[in-house]
């Protein structure tokens, strides 16, 4: 059955370990008034003490009261204190402690009403309220053996004294419910908050390992692919040709390493850092397949340094399945910009495929859905076209910001 009142830690066992850290947010963002309440109350309790023990030290009973009364303000204090894990029965040896002091004494009547709070908050209410009447019994006998007998004042003032304690009591209860119900609703949220924290980080290392697997594919593994084709053309051919594909070699190697470093620092790519975008798009179109022709169609204008690079590793990315799989004759790249657009096309009419299905060895085209992902993180299109023996055509549009920043901002700030 449940308590009715005082939620006191004399009467609260111990967290376990395991909730220790949550026990002790709890007790930090406990209300202080409710602390301060029962700091009040075992203050009251002593302060009525001390005021009936002087005059009953004068009494002829006082070798009795004494030591009753140290005794008292000892067990009750070890409760208060060490919040003891049985606290009906610290609460039982207190009651008979004051009953044993308001049979030598009467005076000690007063001492009663704190105890009618501690009544309230250890017992059920089953038992409580008997208790809070036992003890204004318990009074109201004690008083009526004082000089002029039992009167209504004796009987009015514990009684009461004993109201007030349950209303207050009752009052106090609403008052921990409420609180501790709004301590579960900061528990709930705090808890959803480092849920979706957590969710957060995980969307984001996620998004991250994502990202960089797209870089790593549109430029580390096309330039190890590059080094590979390179190395088996130069076995064969002239001594001037071997050394061409040497030099190429090196030339490509230079790149890559320059792209791993810009991974550890995060700057543009190194094609752009010297050259504008038309300029970056004709030597990767002249260096990836020789002989690939290459086409600026309108005004340049600036463009945000992200889609400068989405259309530089749309251009290698394509480049590279042109050199690897496509045995073209032709190929060609167009950068064009328009009102409010800007376009990338590479065509070749080498031996083309069917959209939608898997290469002959079985490996996913990583390469087209990362370039895909790409271009609509952008806001742009991205569309393949191709057919068996017809060529492939990949076109991209990327819309242009009225207020697009140049890339030299981040030069500036790198």
């Amino acid at each position: 059955m449940s308590r009715t009142s005082l939620p006191d830690p004399a009467a609260t066992p111990p967290p376990a370990a395991g909730d220790a850290s949550r026990a002790h947010a709890r007790a930090a963002a406990e209300a202080p008034s409710l602390r301060l309440v029962r700091l009040a109350l075992h203050g009251c309790f002593y302060a009525l003490l001390a005021v009936a023990l002087v005059p009953a030290l004068t009494g002829p009973r006082a070798a009795a009261v004494a030591p009753a009364a140290l005794a008292l303000a000892a067990v009750y204090g070890a409760g208060a204190v060490r919040q003891a894990r049985r606290p009906r029965l610290w609460l039982a040896a207190v009651t008979a402690l004051w009953l044993a002091l308001l049979v030598l004494d009467p005076g000690f009547s007063y001492v009663v009403f704190p105890l009618f709070f501690l009544w309230l908050h250890a017992l059920p209410v089953r038992w409580s309220l008997p208790a809070v009447a036992a003890g204004t019994a318990a009074v109201v006998a004690a008083q009526a053996a004082t000089p002029g007998g039992l009167t209504a004042a004796k009987v009015i003032g514990p009684a009461a004294g004993a109201a007030v304690a349950v209303l207050t009591a009752y009052g106090y209860a609403t008052l921990y419910r409420e609180s501790r119900a709004r301590q579960r609703l900061i528990d709930d949220l705090v808890h959803t908050r480092d849920e979706l924290a957590a969710a957060q980080r995980e969307a984001g290392r996620l998004a991250e390992r994502q990202r960089l697997a797209r870089e790593i594919h549109d430029t580390l593994a096309q330039g190890l692919s590059s080094i590979v084709l390179l190395a088996r053309a130069a076995e064969s051919g002239t001594p001037e040709a071997h050394r061409e594909r040497v030099r190429e070699i090196g030339r490509t190697a230079s790149d890559n390493l320059a792209e791993a470093r810009r991974f550890v620092h995060a700057l543009t790519p190194p094609a752009l850092e010297d050259a504008p975008l038309p300029e970056a798009l004709r030597r990767v179109t002249a260096r990836t397949v020789p002989g690939a022709a290459f086409r600026l169609d309108g005004e340049p204008c600036p463009l945000p340094v992200e889609t400068e690079v989405a259309l530089l590793r749309l251009t290698q990315e394509a480049l590279a399945n042109v050199a690897r799989h496509a045995r073209a004759d032709h190929a060609a790249v167009t950068l064009a910009f328009h009102d409010g657009q800007v376009t990338l096309d590479v065509y070749d009419d080498g031996v083309g495929f069917t959209p939608g299905t898997g290469p002959a060895d079985g490996r996913p085209r990583f390469g087209l859905h990362g370039m895909r992902e790409r271009i609509a993180e952008l806001g742009g299109t991205l569309t393949v076209e191709s057919a068996p023996g017809e060529g492939t055509a990949v076109a991209a549009a990327l819309p242009v910001p009225a207020a697009a920043h140049p890339r030299d901002a981040l030069g500036e700030a790198a």
